[in-house]
């Protein structure tokens, strides 16, 4: 029977709600899988494959975090590879895709020297202030025009913090539409999900991930041949069809959709809310251990 571990965290084992789903449809077919935090030194990962799913703590510990991907790519199958890991966990990978032509909120990136008022002075409207590097919407914050003042202490927060903080104007769309997530499994389309907008003043707490309210969603044709595009835009990449990604894509000032982030780490792909889905997920995995 072949031996396959899901990587998590302290935090979120017993949290991810993929999870059950996920390990009932693999047992359907054979396969005994079991999550385990990939911090444990106790943890032996030579498997027959290793799933990396609900790692969100990586970005407290961003280094620590690829060292163990690429020590356990040299005694398992790794997926997402430790390469794919290591350039999605920086948010930096959005400006790769704007210089592939793919259509992306405009962003402004502020490190050691940058001038923080100007970058939050780009944008007449709100603006959303996040660290390059992180997960879970954690240390993200939306600032109304009245307080510039506290968007860019937010922003100098963090780049003497020694993070890249990134500014980008808040989408006004978003408050009656949400995020759309595109879930692509093996390199094909399975399903979308809603997600509430970003509502919260100040930055969101320390805790492991916001909470988030979740709907299920038909894609329009245009969502859907953009998420094609950027899943196979990062197939190319990456060498080969990716076992999962998840495309999130917000509504421009005209409606079209843009890339607000590409999620090839540890997305949840939100299975609950497409019936199959779980199953296609399962599949994707077998077809992999071969």
């Amino acid at each position: 029977m072949p031996d396959l571990l899901i990587a998590s965290c302290a935090e979120a084992l017993g949290r991810d709600d993929d999870e059950p789903l996920l390990v009932a449809a693999l047992a359907a077919r054979g396969v005994t899988a079991r999550a385990a935090d990939w911090a444990d030194p106790a943890v032996d990962w030579a498997a027959d494959l290793v799933l990396v799913r609900s790692t969100w703590d990586y970005a407290r510990r961003r280094p620590e975090f690829l060292a163990w991907a690429e020590r356990v790519e040299r005694v398992a199958t790794l997926l997402n590879p430790a390469a794919v890991l290591t350039w999605n966990t920086d948010k930096v990978y959005l400006r790769d895709l704007a210089a592939a032509g793919v259509p992306v909120v405009p962003t402004g990136w502020v490190g050691p020297g940058d001038d923080a008022v100007a970058a939050v002075a780009a944008w007449p409207g709100d603006v959303v202030v996040k660290p390059a590097v992180s997960a879970g919407a954690r240390d993200t914050a939306r600032f109304a025009p009245a307080d510039r003042d506290a968007a860019v202490a937010h922003v100098r927060a963090l780049v003497d913090g020694g993070r890249t903080a990134m500014v980008q104007p808040y989408l006004e769309r978003l408050d009656g539409e949400g995020e759309t997530g595109l879930v692509h499994l093996d390199g094909a389309y399975s399903h979308a999900f809603g997600k509430g907008a970003l509502l919260a003043a100040g930055p969101l707490g320390e805790g492991l991930f916001a909470e988030e309210t979740i709907t299920a969603r038909t894609a329009t044709d245009e969502q859907r041949a953009l998420g094609d595009r950027v899943v196979a835009w990062a197939a190319d990449r990456s060498g080969g069809p990716l076992l999962y990604a998840r495309v999130d894509l917000v509504p421009g000032a005209d409606g079209t959709p843009q890339v607000i982030e590409l999620e090839l780490t540890e997305p949840s792909l939100n299975l609950a809310v497409a019936d199959g889905a779980a199953d296609r997920f399962a599949d994707a995995v077998v077809a992999r251990l071969g």
